[in-house]
């Protein structure tokens, strides 16, 4: 903006200084130094008032769809990505770099979001003394995985409050081979959250229901060294398709991997 107001104050004394049939002026030209304050300022004479102001619309407007335009280039900028490897368990996936590792969240790893806290990804293994999987087809096909993945969730969502409402959806699940070789099957839900404001009010109008929440949860499975492993993102339903692509970028990096004797 600081360029966009010295660049209006050059543009000005050229059109003044162009102006020959105005008459003279008493006092000379101001410095460089004046000439950017009344650009701040934006004063004027009465015989320079429609000129200026024209001029200095232009300029502006200029200003502004320029920082638009640099702003909109910053948000589509492609985020930075750092890999995730776990060597001891046998997994590994990229992650938004910015991201940070959560511990002590009931999860095998856990990062999330700085900024936007309801945005996450966690890893889940399960106990290799209580499983035996072969592949991950042993779970049945695709849609019998995702019926299973949405009730473990609402399971772990349950909830004692009173009022408390779930209102869930499989939005798609499929499969896919990766360049390891092996068989990921990807599984995405919805599921939103309602609860009454006063869950103990008598009378029913009194018990207004409200959206607590509105997430997407999406699953990728793979099973490697008998087990079953689950990567996990959670974010909300209103930003998801500003950041679907790079979600799709860490749901595809996730590989399971075989662990030495």
């Amino acid at each position: 903006m600081a360029d966009c107001l010295i660049s209006m104050a050059t543009v000005l004394r050229s059109h003044i200084l162009s102006s020959a049939a105005l008459p003279a002026r008493p006092t000379p030209f101001p410095t460089s130094a004046h000439r950017f304050s009344i650009s701040c300022n934006l004063q004027s004479t009465g015989a320079f008032a429609v000129p200026r102001r024209s001029v200095m619309a232009l300029i502006l407007s200029s200003c502004i769809f320029s920082q638009i335009e640099r702003n909109v280039a910053f948000a589509q900028q492609s985020v930075d990505f750092r890999e995730f490897i776990d060597t001891f368990d046998g997994y590994s996936f990229y992650y938004p770099k910015n991201w940070i590792q959560v511990r002590g969240a009931n999860a095998d790893i856990f990062f999330r979001d700085p900024f936007v806290l309801d945005e996450n990804i966690s890893v889940e293994v399960s106990s290799p003394s209580s499983s035996k999987y072969k592949s991950v087809q042993d779970l049945g096909p695709p849609e019998e995985a995702g019926k299973a993945v949405l009730r473990q969730y609402l399971t772990e969502f349950m909830s004692t409050r009173l009022g408390v409402r779930r209102e869930s959806s499989i939005l798609s699940t499929s499969s896919r081979i990766a360049d390891d070789g092996k068989m990921y099957y990807q599984i995405e839900v919805n599921i939103k959250s309602y609860a009454s404001n006063n869950e103990l009010a008598v009378m029913p109008q009194d018990r207004v229901v409200r959206l607590e929440w509105d997430r997407r949860y999406l699953s990728v499975l793979g099973v490697e060294n008998n087990q079953l492993y689950e990567l996990r993102l959670q974010v909300p339903e209103n930003v998801f398709l500003q950041e679907e692509n790079d979600l799709r970028r860490v749901m595809d990096s996730f590989r399971v991997n075989k662990l030495s004797a």
